[in-house]
């Protein structure tokens, strides 16, 4: 078991870690009121999965994974996240590219602070503070599923 909330835990660091700083100008985005709503809706479903179980978040992950990266989504292994987005620092990344990728993303890419927390069995495994990225293309908000090693 210890094991395990080992791998987690490591997991947890690769998913709110593994982009770095990102450089550039912070600056406002300027969104539509539309858009906002639908960023805010993509965390609430995410986290409202999560609350309803593994199953349920893994299948809403691999519905909301940008097309282009469909084929790399990762089992959560019965774990959850809860992501705590910090609004005021949603901003475009128009240079980013996921890792291990040299392409960017279609779409517009934007970054902003959250708080994750992975729950296994109701229970909370770890927390951290980072950076993680959206897509709006096609009027719909993408993300990038997370990955747990091991």
């Amino acid at each position: 078991m210890a094991e395990r909330v080992a791998v987690l835990l490591a997991s947890l660091a690769l998913l709110v870690g593994c982009t770095g700083p990102v450089a550039g100008t912070a600056r406002p985005v300027q969104l539509t009121d539309d858009d906002r709503t639908k960023f805010k809706q993509f965390y609430e479903r995410l986290n409202k999965a999560g609350d309803e179980g593994a199953s349920q978040q893994q299948t809403l992950l691999k519905d909301t994974q940008h097309p282009d990266f469909r084929q790399k989504t990762c089992e959560l292994r019965g774990a959850t996240i809860k992501v705590e987005p910090t609004w005021s620092t949603l901003r475009i990344d128009a240079d980013w590219a996921p890792p291990g990728e040299k392409a960017h993303p279609r779409g517009h890419v934007y970054v902003l602070a959250v708080t994750v927390t992975l729950r296994q069995d109701d229970q909370v495994i770890g927390s951290q503070i980072g950076s993680l990225h959206v897509v709006m293309l096609d009027d719909q908000v993408y993300g990038f599923a997370p990955c747990l090693g091991g």
